[in-house]
Order: structure tokens, then C-alpha cells, then sequence
């Protein structure tokens, strides 16, 4: 326990996750980034991944994000985010359909290219996800 601090994963509608960790890993745009218990207070934005929760009995947990923030100060990794779901809860149709509205997205000659790299992030994400 003396090596674990608490992370918090929450929407606007609620609380996704909450417990004391020993290890957490989040996806952000300076690349995908562990913490573990006394590490240096930071803020950064997600990028969408996958962030892995590791406890001490070895139990992994993953969640699917999109976007959001994270910060960790004085032991407490807090990680807010609209997207953010449990990789037991995501069904194939839920990512099949992903996938279309995200191909149909880049397929517009349009957007940006911060939008196009969003994306491209989001369609590697659930093509590497098995369910």
C-alpha cells in the first residue's frame, strides 16, 4: 500500500474509475507517460490511447480515451476526460462504428492537419484494440 497513490479517471457525468494504483500509463501528445507514487507534479493533454492502471495484485486495467487531462500532484493522478471508457465495456459494433465516422472524417480534404493527426491516433487506437 506504501507504494501506491490514488488515481481518479472521471467524466462530466461521473466517476469512471477511482483507487489507489501503483502504476499508471496515459497516452499524451509528449508521448504516452507512467507515473508511479512520489513522481514530480505535471499537467498534460491526452491524446487519444490507451491509459493502463496496474494495482498491486497485479489486476490491469484499461480504458479507451479520446481526449482530456491529466494531473498529478501531492499523490493524486487525476484524469478528466469526455471519452474515457473501460475496455470491458467497448463492443466490436461500438468500435466498427468508430472506425466509419472517423474514415469518413479523414476523408475530407478540409480539415486540419492538428484534426488529421487526432484522428489518425484514434483509428490506430482501435484497430490495435481486441475484443
Amino acid at each position: 500500500m506504501e507504494d501506491n497513490f490514488k488515481l481518479e479517471i472521471i467524466s462530466p457525468e461521473k466517476i469512471i474509475y477511482s483507487d489507489d494504483v501503483m502504476i499508471a500509463t496515459f497516452p499524451s501528445y509528449e508521448g504516452d507517460m507512467t507515473v508511479l507514487k512520489n513522481h514530480i507534479s505535471l499537467i498534460s493533454f491526452l491524446r487519444p490511447g490507451i491509459i493502463k492502471v496496474k494495482k498491486n495484485e497485479g489486476n490491469l486495467e484499461e480504458f479507451f480515451v479520446e481526449d482530456g487531462t491529466a494531473e498529478y500532484f501531492n499523490g493524486n493522478l487525476i484524469i478528466l476526460s469526455t471519452s474515457a471508457i473501460n475496455i470491458k465495456n467497448v463492443s466490436k459494433k461500438y468500435l466498427d462504428n468508430l472506425d466509419k465516422d472517423i474514415e469518413k472524417k479523414l476523408s475530407d480534404q478540409s480539415i486540419s492537419d492538428h484534426d488529421r493527426y487526432i484522428l489518425n491516433h484514434k483509428l490506430n487506437t482501435i484497430r490495435e484494440m481486441v475484443i
